[in-house]
């Protein structure tokens, strides 16, 4: 369902490698990455190893150069393909860490939890049990994005501190793919907008 074709040099030159599933190191394949053509499926990219750093939503397009065209600072070391999903969404989220301070069980979007719950400082635990979310580090889907699925996450400390002030499901995303495949979309799909990743 997902296959993405990296480059090393800009504009599609250079050595190529076809991938079709996850990644945490993409060091053993390619030595740098400059451009890529994403053939299928919604993919999170990550400037470091293991699933770790910033991360990147991409959807299915051609990226000739994408570091510049983004301002990104380092190339894509790893990548994991977002499953498609037709499930229900379900997910505690904690006003602290260790699952502590008032909880909220979610099973749709939410722009803003300042506004909606009183969360000064936003999410910063959560137990996801379906589904698959994004979350954004300022209200109304803007700032850095991270992608969540199914699992225990007992503190967002260790990801520099970062605050998470709403969140949605992944939905938005896979819609708007199956609406391309399908001829009902046909446009140059250039994903980064406003809401998924807005630099400050």
């Amino acid at each position: 369902l997902g296959k993405i074709v990296f480059y090393e040099d800009r504009n599609f030159m250079g050595r190529s490698w076809e991938c079709s599933g996850d990644c945490a190191d993409m060091s053993s394949y390619m030595g740098r990455c400059h451009s890529f053509r994403v053939m299928s499926g919604c993919w999170m990219f990550y400037d470091q190893s293991n699933y770790m750093g910033h991360q990147y939503c991409f959807r299915r397009g051609e990226y000739g150069d994408y570091m510049n065209m983004w301002g990104c600072n380092n190339w894509v070391r790893s990548c994991r393909m977002i499953p498609w999903y037709s499930g229900s969404y379900r997910m505690r989220m904690y006003e602290r860490d260790n699952y502590m301070g008032q909880m909220m069980e979610m099973t749709g979007d939410c722009d803003n939890f300042m506004s909606h719950y009183n969360w000064s400082h936003g999410c910063m635990s959560c137990h996801v049990m379906d589904g698959h979310w994004m979350m954004y580090e300022h209200p109304n889907y803007m700032g850095r994005m991270w992608y969540f699925g199914p699992g225990h996450y007992r503190s967002f400390r260790d990801w520099g501190n970062m605050r998470f002030m709403s969140m949605r499901r992944d939905v938005v995303l896979w819609t708007r793919t199956l609406q391309e495949l399908q001829g009902l979309g046909q446009h140059e799909v250039h994903e980064y907008e406003a809401h998924y990743e807005q630099r400050y």
